[in-house]
């Protein structure tokens, strides 16, 4: 008796044939993309190779040690709303710009045996230990020394109530309290003039 082999349609095998072939494709393509990535990535280490390709530029950084800084926003009384200083900050001069990042300080009144305990805490959130300005007022608390924290962000009032809730509680466990907040901006250059034109003779 004479075995024979199955024939498979003519049809399925075209289809298996081209479905294998899609799926290589395919496969290749990623992996080439997937290479040409990582060339762009390693040749352009500064910037996402995707940010270069399509040339969007990355904002610089607010330098929290500029020179040119002036306070924009301010709150020195606790019963104050965050979105009420931020308004208010918005609508006088100099503005404040929410678009824009600020220095957001926080002045605390410690024991002066706690500070270092402090400042590794903070730390952890990416503050660190500013300077006092000449417009900073210090009142002497007793027992206590002023301490300034800072750190570079954009501010909402949102945001403005989380880290003033969090100062105060922070400075509460280590025996002090909170003076205030407020938030540094560079100034907004004033537009040059217009150049005039030679006038004819």
């Amino acid at each position: 008796m004479t075995l024979r082999r199955k024939r498979r349609p003519l049809g399925s095998t075209i289809g298996a044939s081209l479905g294998s072939s899609s799926r290589d494709r395919a496969a290749n393509a990623l992996v080439a993309w997937s290479e040409y990535a990582g060339a762009m990535a390693a040749t352009h280490k500064s910037r996402p190779w995707f940010l270069r390709i399509f040339g969007t530029k990355i904002p610089t950084p607010l330098d929290a040690g500029r020179s040119d800084l002036v306070v924009v926003a301010e709150g020195f009384d606790d019963a104050e709303a965050s979105s009420t200083a931020l308004e208010r900050a918005a609508s006088t001069e100099p503005e404040f710009r929410a678009e824009s990042e600020v220095v957001l300080r926080h002045h605390l009144d410690l024991p002066e045996g706690s500070v270092a305990d402090a400042e590794s805490i903070v730390a952890q959130d990416g503050y660190v230990r500013g300077s006092s300005r000449p417009e900073d007022v210090t009142p002497v608390v007793e027992n206590s020394v002023r301490v300034v924290f800072e750190r570079v962000q954009v501010l909402d009032a949102l945001h403005c109530s989380q880290e003033r809730s969090r100062m105060a509680g922070l400075a509460q466990r280590l025996g002090g309290s909170v003076a205030g907040w407020d938030a540094l901006q560079p100034p907004i250059l004033a537009e040059a003039p217009p150049k005039r034109g030679r006038r004819k003779s």
